[in-house]
């Protein structure tokens, strides 16, 4: 994709939250990749997981070291093909990486939001992207696409705006969360909770930031990330340093542990807290059919668009059944789908 830009665009009519309270004004950030042809016809929406942003593709600054977290599938001649698709990615409200979310300055206040943010809905990222697709003169989608979290952010977009979109691409998504996927979310929560810079929230004020809780939270995640199967055959039980032979075993180090602890310190020093409790939380909350008498078929019998549904083997908290169910509802819904 070679160099990209990211831009802002700026809302000043209050944003009607699913929470009851109103977002005041607020600002996108987002880039682009590929062109808009004249009929405005081709636009592909990229929705972001729990800790993704608006970088999808492309570099930033020729000395950047890595690409966006999606470059390998946005280009020329790639899956999402700029040669065709004029693509779009945003960072959504509530995130950390530009975009109006805990880190911002609350205008009431004239402090960062910090624990005071409003409480968000995957419904309320779709209709805050619906004011940027007519910011962007775009009527109708080509495509959105989004895996996880942006998932579920697709699918919303083919019940709350089915004149708006085309195709729904769901990567590794659900319905709802599980009881146990609940269950992670919490103990990531409380890990950070835990952490006594977290503040109650307020950390941005004292100048600290929970990095322990928010690497443990990462850490916990990742797990969820690859089954037994595939972390045996990513890690096994390989020694990153250290061995078991007498008088060394307080030296033991297996690449797995070192692994973690990797992406716990990484993404750590690049998240915002409070955008993690808020995110998991909006993740909780979704269930697709809760308005519609808990009835994914009857939710899905307000689609219009086709939907291409993909899931890997190897994911222990979106497993190939939760897409299997999203599948089955909609050939019940009788809509055109492709698993």
């Amino acid at each position: 994709m070679g160099i990209v830009e990211p831009r802002t665009a700026s809302f000043g009519e209050p944003l009607k939250l699913a929470c009851g309270r109103d977002l005041p004004s607020y600002e996108l950030v987002y880039e682009t990749y590929g062109a808009l042809d004249p009929a405005r016809s081709n636009a592909v929406l990229v929705c972001h997981a729990l800790s993704g942003n608006h970088h999808a593709a492309g570099y930033h600054s020729p000395d950047d070291k890595k690409p966006g977290w999606w470059d390998e599938c946005i280009g020329p001649g790639k899956p999402i093909d700029t040669d065709r698709f004029f693509v779009v990615s945003l960072n959504n409200i509530g995130g950390c990486h530009g975009s109006t979310g805990p880190t911002s300055i609350n205008p009431q206040t004239g402090e960062p939001w910090g624990p005071d943010f409003p409480s968000l809905r995957v419904r309320d990222w779709v209709n805050s992207q619906a004011r940027l697709a007519d910011y962007l003169g775009i009527e109708c989608w080509a495509a959105v696409v989004g895996g996880s979290l942006g998932g579920m952010q697709a699918m919303r977009w083919s019940l709350e705006y089915p004149d708006r979109i085309k195709h729904c691409i769901v990567i590794a998504g659900a319905l709802k969360l599980s009881a146990q996927n609940l269950a992670f979310n919490e103990v990531a929560r409380q890990a950070i909770l835990s952490d006594p810079a977290f503040a109650d929230g307020h950390y941005l004020e004292r100048g600290t930031a929970p990095t322990r809780g928010l690497a443990l939270a990462r850490m916990v995640g990742h797990i969820t990330y690859l089954s037994d199967h595939a972390m045996a055959s990513k890690f096994g039980r390989d020694l990153r340093s250290g061995s078991f032979e007498q008088g060394d075993e307080g030296n033991v180090e297996f690449q797995v542990q070192s692994y973690l602890r990797y992406q716990g310190s990484q993404f750590s020093g690049s998240f915002d807290a409070n955008t993690y409790m808020l995110m998991t939380r909006a993740l909780d909350y979704f269930d697709l059919a809760r308005e519609y008498d808990n009835d994914p078929v009857l939710a899905f019998g307000h689609a219009r668009c086709s939907f291409l549904v993909i899931s890997f083997s190897t994911d222990w908290r979106f497993s190939p059944l939760r897409s299997r169910e999203i599948v089955d509802a909609l050939i019940a819904a009788d809509r055109p789908v492709t698993y």
